[in-house]
């Protein structure tokens, strides 16, 4: 990796900055294209004086205009995603037509490897728009890009991450803390282990072409992990199940928001199991071990907690 140019598309986000932390630390120079180079500063420090460099980013999905931030690259990640559509058809903009264009201009470009970070639940048979156009980003990649590496986690875990903290945040302020589908299971990844992943499967001789699902070491009902970060918390709240039908009126005010907390599209998310499959490629074949939420967790809840901040048991 020493000497390589990685661009990091979405390297300014939660995962992207970890991921530009490793990437740093084996010698790479990092291209980041990123809309606001301004608000990305923060990844500068990761790096030595030069080896992290923040270029604009229009977020265009034309190959032609993607073409600058791959012209030298040795490596690319595409970690672009959205959680919510501001307007109907982003979801389709953002994980398959960007996706499309990324591989074709690191076709086009040479590059040696490609990573495609998708999620857990990507299908196309899916009732939710969101993992429809997952899956067809995989596709529009690999269709694209044959050696294209696709990586799917399970929900990411980590210093400010949209799960804990932000139910954290609900639990702090409500004595109430409502609940959607509370068996549904997951099996929650540590960031760090998401970014090593990437990092691995950059140079693995055997990663080309193949899918890794990733994630933790148990699996958890939504229910088992809102108790867990209570406990954590060290507060009684209620926890309540939304009917579905209430839930979806909700969701459709929320969706006049800037940034939802909540949409009728994730609804249909909170509806299926986001567990690794049985028989799928994962850490174990990058040889990474999966970090337990229970050990990192805690740590960055400790604003959200009532009185000293004690390690609870699962």
């Amino acid at each position: 990796m020493h000497g390589k140019v990685v661009t990091v598309f979405g390297g300014s986000g939660f995962l992207g900055r970890h991921l530009v932390g490793r990437l740093a630390e084996k010698g790479a120079t990092i291209r980041v294209p990123t809309r606001d180079p301004n608000r990305a500063v923060h990844l500068k420090p990761l790096g030595e004086v030069g080896q992290i460099v923040l270029e604009p980013f229009a977020g265009t999905a034309d190959e032609e205009r993607l073409a600058p931030y791959l012209d030298g690259a040795d490596l690319a990640v595409n970690l672009i995603g959205i959680l919510a559509e501001r307007r109907v058809g982003d979801f389709a903009r953002v994980h398959r037509d960007l996706a499309r264009a990324i591989a074709a201009a690191s076709r086009a470009h040479g590059l040696s490897r490609l990573i495609q970070v998708s999620a857990i639940g990507a299908d196309a048979a899916s009732p939710s728009l969101y993992a429809q156009t997952k899956a067809a980003g995989e596709k529009a990649v690999r269709e694209t890009f044959p050696g294209a590496t696709v990586l799917r986690p399970s929900i990411v875990f980590g210093p400010e991450d949209r799960f804990f903290n932000r139910f954290a945040r609900i639990a702090q302020l409500s004595p109430v803390v409502p609940v959607i589908s509370p068996k549904t299971r997951f099996q929650p990844v540590y960031v760090g282990d998401v970014a090593a992943a990437i990092v691995t499967a950059l140079e693995a001789e055997d990663a080309p072409g193949e899918t890794f699902e990733l994630g933790g070491p148990r699996i958890y009902t939504f229910e088992q992990l809102l108790r867990y970060m209570l406990k954590v918390l060290r507060r009684r709240r209620l926890l309540i199940e939304l009917p579905l039908g209430i839930a979806r009126l909700q969701a459709r005010f929320f969706e006049l928001l800037p940034d939802p907390p909540l949409t009728r599209d994730q609804i249909l998310l909170l509806q299926r199991d986001n567990v690794v499959a049985e028989g799928a490629r994962g850490l174990a074949d990058l040889g990474i071990e999966p970090t337990p939420l229970e050990v990192v967790v805690p740590r960055y809840l400790a604003a959200y907690a009532r009185g000293d901040l004690r390690v609870p048991a699962a």
